[in-house]
C-alpha cells in the first residue's frame, strides 16, 4: 500500500515534522510557555531523574488526532498494518510513541442520538497503531460513548487481544487513573491519560472508569501524578475547543498544576487545529497537535505534527 500523501484529495492529512510546532500565540498565558524555537533549543537537554540520578538522554514522539472513518477505513480494511501509512517511520524512530486515537473499538451498539460526529473502528484499528510504532494510546476520549456502553466496553476487551496498552480508562476509577510505565534507555517513565473534555449528559454514566480533569476532577489526576514512581512523567490530554488555535482559559492552570505535581510533558489534542507550546518550569506543554490521520474537508484541520520531545 503506498504512503499516505500531504494534503490529498480525500482530505487526509499525515504530516510529519520532527519537532512539535508552535503556531500562534494566545495571550499572555501561551506567550509564558515560550517559542517553538525555545523547545526544540532544550529538547535533546537530559533533567535529573526523580531519583537524583541524571537519566540517559531518550526520545518520545506524540502526535494529535486519529480515527478510522472514511478514506482511513479503507486502508484499514484493505491492510491494518498499513492503514496510517509511512507515519510509523517517525513514530517508531522515537523510544517511545503516543497519538490519540479518537474512536471508539466497537462495532457494536447504537448511533447516540443528534451527534454530528461518530466515531467507531474494528478491532484492527489497534492493530495498524501498533503497527505504526505507538507504545500505548490514551483512551480518554469523548467519542468513546459515541455508541452507547458497548463502545468503552467492547474497546478495553479488546485491549489484551491488540498487544497495545490503554491508559485514561479502565474498569473503574483505579485502573483509569493508573498511568502505564515503560522503560526507555533505563529511564522508567510514566505514562498518563485523561480527557478535560465530555459531555455532561455523559460524565454521570461514564467517568466511573474514566480519568477525568474536567470539573472538579483535575485533583485526582493532579494526585495520581503527583504519586507515580518514575524518573520522567507524561500526561496526555484531551483538551481544547474544537476548531480554536489557543487554549481555554483555564488550561494554563491545570497544566501548571501537573508540572508542579511532577509531570515533565503535558500534551494532547481534540480542537483538531495546531495549538501553542513550548516550556513551563522545565517541562514540555503543548495545547494542540491537531489531526494526525483524520478525515476531515476542513483545510485549517490539515496542519500537524508528530513531535519528538528528548529527555
Amino acid at each position: 500500500m503506498p504512503p499516505i500523501p500531504l494534503g490529498t484529495s480525500h482530505r487526509l492529512r499525515a504530516a510529519l515534522a520532527l519537532l512539535v510546532l508552535t503556531t500562534t500565540s494566545c495571550g499572555a498565558d501561551g506567550a509564558a510557555l515560550g517559542s517553538g524555537a525555545e523547545a526544540v533549543a532544550g529538547a535533546s537537554c537530559p533533567s535529573g531523574g526523580r531519583k537524583g540520578r541524571l537519566p540517559v538522554p531518550f526520545t518520545i514522539a506524540f502526535g494529535g488526532d486519529v480515527h478510522f472513518e472514511g478514506v482511513l477505513r479503507s486502508r484499514l480494511d484493505a491492510s491494518p498494518a498499513e492503514a496510517l501509512g509511512d507515519v510509523g517511520s517517525t513514530l517508531s524512530a522515537a523510544d517511545i510513541a503516543m497519538v490519540d486515537p479518537e474512536t471508539a473499538v466497537t462495532e457494536a451498539g447504537t448511533p447516540a442520538p443528534g451527534g454530528r460526529f461518530l466515531f467507531r473502528a474494528p478491532a484492527t484499528a489497534f492493530t495498524a497503531l501498533r503497527e505504526a510504532g505507538l507504545d500505548v494510546a490514551p483512551l480518554a476520549d469523548n467519542h468513546g460513548m459515541d455508541h452507547g456502553p458497548a463502545g468503552p466496553a467492547d474497546t478495553l476487551a479488546h485491549e489484551g487481544e491488540a498487544g497495545l496498552p490503554l491508559v485514561g480508562a479502565g474498569p473503574d476509577a483505579d485502573a483509569a487513573y493508573a498511568p502505564h510505565a515503560l522503560d526507555a534507555s533505563g529511564n522508567r517513565v510514566a505514562l498518563f491519560g485523561a480527557t478535560d473534555v465530555l459531555d455532561d449528559h455523559l460524565m454521570a454514566e461514564w467517568t466511573a472508569g474514566l480519568a477525568s480533569a474536567k470539573g472538579e476532577d483535575p485533583q485526582r489526576l493532579v494526585t495520581a501524578v503527583r504519586a507515580a514512581e518514575a524518573d520522567t512523567v507524561v500526561v496526555f490530554l484531551r483538551w481544547g475547543r474544537e476548531g480554536d488555535h489557543c487554549p481555554l482559559p483555564h488550561a494554563s492552570d491545570l497544566a501548571r498544576r501537573l508540572v508542579e505535581a511532577g509531570a515533565a510533558a503535558v500534551v494532547g489534542g481534540h480542537s483538531h487545529v495546531l495549538g501553542p507550546g513550548g516550556h513551563l518550569d522545565g517541562a514540555y506543554v503543548h495545547y494542540g497537535l491537531g489531526n494526525l490521520a483524520f478525515h476531515t474537508s476542513h483545510r485549517r484541520d490539515r496542519r500537524t505534527a508528530a513531535g519528538h520531545a528528548g529527555r
